[in-house]
């Protein structure tokens, strides 16, 4: 890997449904990053990767996937050095289709960081609660540090009229989360060239 490059860090919408709220907060999660010069960010759409549900012969602990959908996200998670995943909660999990996406790869989210920003009832507290024991299972580097959208400010911005500004909360959260993200990556990303 180039040492010159910068980082790169997805920002995976982990919902596909037509009327999905994660627009809103990737998009604002997107313009907050773009202000930290230190590494790349960009959109990774689960639309974009149709995965079927999970079907392969054995655990991508030990071979790679053999669907061709899964290939593709499998090299797209390859050339980011973290993430940040935008989830909701559904009946106190993520969803269906993100914890299908993670169970597609394996050595493509090792020793990574991950993020979340989470948007509903508690702000989607219980579904990143899941989802960072999954990604400790994956060998991930969960941050401590989340964007918890709670039922008061989704509810605000998606029916009433109000935007992420009108919750500063949010964006302290924001920062919080992306810093840490940042030093995660920096740190791991050097220790994956050292190391192998």
């Amino acid at each position: 890997m180039n040492h010159q490059s910068k980082p790169r860090i997805g920002i995976i919408l982990g919902s596909t449904r037509e009327s999905r709220f994660a627009d809103k907060p990737a998009n604002w999660i997107s313009d907050i990053a773009s202000k930290y010069s230190e590494a790349t960010f960009e959109m990774v759409d689960l639309r974009e990767y149709p995965l079927p549900f999970f079907e392969e012969q054995m655990s991508l602990l030990y071979a790679p996937p053999s669907n061709p959908i899964a290939q593709r996200w499998a090299a797209k998670l390859a050339t980011l050095d973290g993430f940040i995943v935008v989830t909701p909660e559904y009946n106190h999990g993520p969803s269906a289709v993100l914890k299908n996406a993670f169970d597609y790869a394996y050595k493509e989210f090792n020793r990574k960081p991950i993020s979340f920003v989470g948007y509903g009832g508690v702000g989607a507290a219980r579904s990143i609660e899941q989802l960072r024991l999954v990604a400790v299972e994956l060998q991930m580097a969960p941050s401590r540090f989340a964007v918890h959208i709670g039922m008061v400010e989704f509810l605000g911005i998606w029916q009433q009229g109000k935007k992420f500004e009108d919750f500063p909360h949010l964006e302290e959260s924001a920062h919080a989360m992306l810093q840490d993200t940042l030093w995660w990556v920096r740190t791991l990303r050097a220790a994956r060239e050292t190391q192998g």
